[in-house]
């Protein structure tokens, strides 16, 4: 099981391991043993999620989501079995609880009128500053 929070709780069930042949150090070693995980989880299909969580996760534009809804996470960071599930199972956590809370609504605002005067201030200061630069020409 893993606890996502208090009302969510993800099944091993939902939860699809499978080991791979990581890259990195380890000499002949690496080429013997699958120490990578992938874990894949079907969030479109998941009973477990309530279905403004599976909407956020569905929406979010994240390479690691496949055109079927299922979310794969490779873990390779360590050279340990279990150390890697651990790590996968720890990101797909962080993953789910990025979409608990709903984004906050962004309320529009518009410049003050001082701030507006400002700007302008500035671009005309600016102007008159790039203007002392060139030179008047004269046609003798």
């Amino acid at each position: 099981m893993l606890q996502l929070s208090r009302s969510i709780v993800l099944p091993e069930s939902e939860l699809v391991v499978r080991f791979l042949r990581a890259d990195g150090p380890g000499g002949q070693h690496v080429n013997r043993t699958e120490s990578a995980v992938e874990l894949r989880f079907d969030v479109l299909h998941s009973p477990s999620l309530p279905e403004e969580v599976r909407a956020r996760l569905l929406a979010r534009r994240d390479r690691r989501l496949t055109d079927e809804g299922v979310l794969v996470i490779q873990a390779r960071r360590f050279r340990d079995q279990g150390r890697n599930r651990e790590d996968a199972r720890e990101r797909l956590a962080e993953i789910v609880r990025g979409a608990l809370q709903a984004p906050k609504q962004r309320i529009a605002t518009k410049p003050t009128r001082s701030s507006q005067q400002r700007r302008l201030d500035g671009k005309q200061q600016r102007a008159k500053l790039k203007q002392t630069r060139s030179r008047a020409w004269s046609h003798e």
